[in-house]
């Protein structure tokens, strides 16, 4: 007898029990639910849940692999810079593989479990059948944190992400935040010196710490992100070409913009990304950059070191560094939290990026400004889509005035 029949038959033994939804969440990852309509209008369609929530994962495990060749990349480039003069050659090892999941399977193995934890304990308590929305969110957490942090305080995090930003609004469908973004605010608010922006983790080795720290015994080196060098007026050492392949200190998921764009293809090409809303949020941050730009150009601004360094950069270079990228693709695009109507995505959308590249000029502290600015909107959502909405109706009215005049 094969796995499927022996599950079905312990289903029937858990019917009607308190553990029973724990009991189908294991079942409908594995197979496809039971539950069928039985009456009333229903649409019939190929697609449900799991397999939207399936899809983003397929678009995201690039960006996750990556991101550990990239975490072992950085830290024996830290022990010797010599690698960094050709990053194609030195970067697809089995030795930076080996500790990037040394240092990034922990993050995920924790997301997941502590996150799942508290989606069946809901689901046990409330007696509703576990929902498959955290598996993105899982996967997204440890995309979108330092590759330091510790690991119970990413456990914190998640377990009010959760409850605070999912389950008290209702669960999967009813939250009005982006559960994942609730996580990293919560990181960025209660711990902020690991959340800053300006330190990325590389984890060296002894030796090599001794030289940098004068012969002190120090167990990993730090130094400014790219936002950080920026915003400093400092000298980047990297290039156009290493920011867009990934090459370059980061967040595991948001270093590496070919795949981003990959990914983005691929979830627009599925119809489960929309293409309004990443378009029109990459063109609101190219306008808050075009007028920044044009601040300094006119001369308004006599010295932009006094005021902030990220507003002489050039405009089309916000979206080769930080996280605005990967946020307009895996974060603003959530059909939960998102607008819902064609004119409120674009009207959504622009304002995210628009708004990230205002918090990354005024905020010194916090260059990183996209993950605010998608929580922000995800607020005043549905006061666009309402505004819209009445709009249309306006419309209407007057064209039937006019028939019937």
């Amino acid at each position: 007898m094969g796995l499927k029949e022996n599950l079905h038959k312990l289903k029937k033994k858990y019917e009607g029990k308190k553990m029973a939804p724990a009991f189908n969440a294991l079942h409908t990852f594995l197979y496809l639910p039971n539950e069928t309509t039985h009456s009333g209008s229903h649409v019939r369609a190929a697609d449900d849940l799991k397999r939207t929530m399936n899809t983003v994962i397929m678009a995201l495990v690039p960006c996750l692999l990556f991101g550990v060749f990239n975490a072992g990349y950085q830290h024996y480039a830290a022990l010797d810079e010599s690698l960094r003069a050709a990053p194609l050659e030195n970067f697809f090892t089995m030795d930076n593989f080996l500790m990037g999941c040394l240092t990034i399977l922990p993050l995920v193995i924790v997301s997941y479990g502590v996150g799942l934890a508290v989606e069946f304990l809901f689901a046990v308590i409330k007696g509703h059948e576990v929902e498959e929305g955290y598996l993105v969110t899982g996967m997204l957490v440890p995309l979108i944190v330092p590759v330091d942090i510790p690991l119970w305080m990413l456990a914190v995090a998640v377990i009010f992400g959760v409850v605070i930003g999912k389950e008290v609004f209702g669960g999967t469908g009813m939250n009005i935040l982006n559960p994942a973004l609730t996580i990293r605010a919560f990181l960025f608010f209660a711990y902020p010196t690991w959340m800053s922006g300006d330190k990325v983790w590389v984890h060296g080795a002894v030796e090599r710490s001794k030289e940098i720290a004068g012969g002190a015994n120090l167990d990993a080196i730090s130094g400014e992100t790219i936002l950080g060098s920026y915003a400093q007026n400092q000298e980047v050492m990297y290039s156009l070409q290493d920011m867009f392949f990934g090459f370059i200190p980061g967040s595991v998921g948001e270093t590496s913009k070919l795949l981003i764009i990959i990914g983005a293809l691929f979830l627009i090409f599925t119809k489960v990304g929309s293409w309004r809303i990443i378009l029109s949020t990459l063109i609101g941050a190219l306008v808050m950059g075009l007028i920044f730009n044009g601040v300094v150009d006119a001369g308004w601004i006599e010295n932009t070191s006094k005021f902030y360094g990220l507003m002489s950069l050039p405009f089309w270079e916000h979206l080769l560094v930080g996280g605005l990228l990967f946020g307009a693709v895996y974060m603003a695009t959530d059909p939960v939290t998102a607008s819902q109507t064609n004119k409120g995505k674009w009207i959504y959308g622009f304002l995210i990026g628009f708004i990230s590249i205002m918090i990354r000029v005024f905020n010194p502290a916090y260059p990183e400004g996209v993950f605010l600015a998608i929580l922000l909107m995800n607020v005043f959502a549905p006061t666009i889509d309402h505004y819209v909405l009445q709009g249309n109706i306006k419309r209407r009215q007057k064209r039937l005035k006019v028939k019937t005049a």
